[in-house]
């Protein structure tokens, strides 16, 4: 028994914890391209929603699984990479994205899940070989119009509203949350590159926890450290940061099903 226990410990990714929260992960490399089989892509409604400026965007909608009369959902705004520009509606979602729809997710936690799909770069780099900060385009604003729409025709709870991404997505989920930190109970930002420090004092209260390798070299970590570092300055003391050893700008094998980060963003609500 001694020996089996061993062995099993020795399959367990080795964690070092950090007094305020962050973790350094080691022995977890990327998740496998065909994690995701099982989900069906046409469980993603199709939309359209045009804004107020007249402005139009397209996206996918995940509906919560059975749904009750009566009761209200969490809402997660999944955010997509530089891969899912487009317009065809169909680009943006990519494996996160997908991993909503898996049905052991989908079963667990029941939300809407809003994919909308940029027409061109949700978030601005002030470098293209070695981004430090991030700024919002345009086309972020129409996104968190939408989120409001959405909100406002369904049973959303306004009180558990969420931004999820990866890469340019996460970069975006950061400016997204700046941009109106009323909105969001709490964020992911997976793999991006976060905004000028300028913009830590609107998310000295957001919950954050940020995942990210430290082999990255096409959103490299040290915009995420530094911003983390920021917030934490100004008092914030509710971001955390996961950083995987090793880990390049690929989503780390234990981001599905991810329960740890799943429960942990559900279980936070805005006051």
């Amino acid at each position: 028994m001694k020996l089996l226990a061993a062995l099993l410990l020795s399959l367990l990714p080795l964690t070092t914890q950090a007094g305020n929260g962050d973790e350094l992960i080691r022995d977890v490399g990327a998740i496998d391209r065909g994690a995701f089989a099982a989900a069906n892509v046409a469980d993603f409604e199709h939309g359209e929603f045009v804004a107020g400026d007249g402005t139009r965007m397209r996206y996918r909608l995940l509906a919560p699984l059975d749904p009750r009369p009566g009761q209200r959902y969490p809402l997660v705004l999944q955010l997509h990479s530089s891969g899912g520009i487009g317009s065809d509606n169909a680009a943006q979602i990519e494996r996160l994205p997908l991993s909503w729809a898996m049905p052991d997710v989908r079963r667990r936690y029941r939300a809407y899940v809003l994919v909308p799909q940029f027409e061109q770069r949700s978030a601005n780099y002030d470098s293209p070989t070695h981004p430090q900060s991030a700024v919002a385009s345009p086309s972020l604003s129409t996104a968190l119009d939408l989120v409001e729409d959405f909100a406002s025709h369904h049973p959303v709870d306004r009180q558990r509203i969420y931004a999820v991404g990866f890469s340019m997505g996460g970069s975006a989920t950061w400016l997204a949350a700046a941009a109106r930190p009323k909105l969001f109970a709490a964020i992911v930002p997976v793999s991006g590159i976060a905004p000028a420090d300028d913009s830590a004092a609107a998310l000295l209260g957001m919950p954050a926890w940020v995942i990210h390798g430290n082999a990255d070299t096409e959103n490299p970590i040290d915009a995420d450290r530094r911003f983390v570092a920021a917030i934490r300055a100004k008092g914030g003391d509710k971001v955390r940061l996961r950083e995987y050893d090793g880990l390049d700008h690929r989503l780390p094998a234990d981001i599905y099903p991810g329960d740890w980060w799943r429960d942990w963003l559900f279980s936070r609500r805005r006051r």
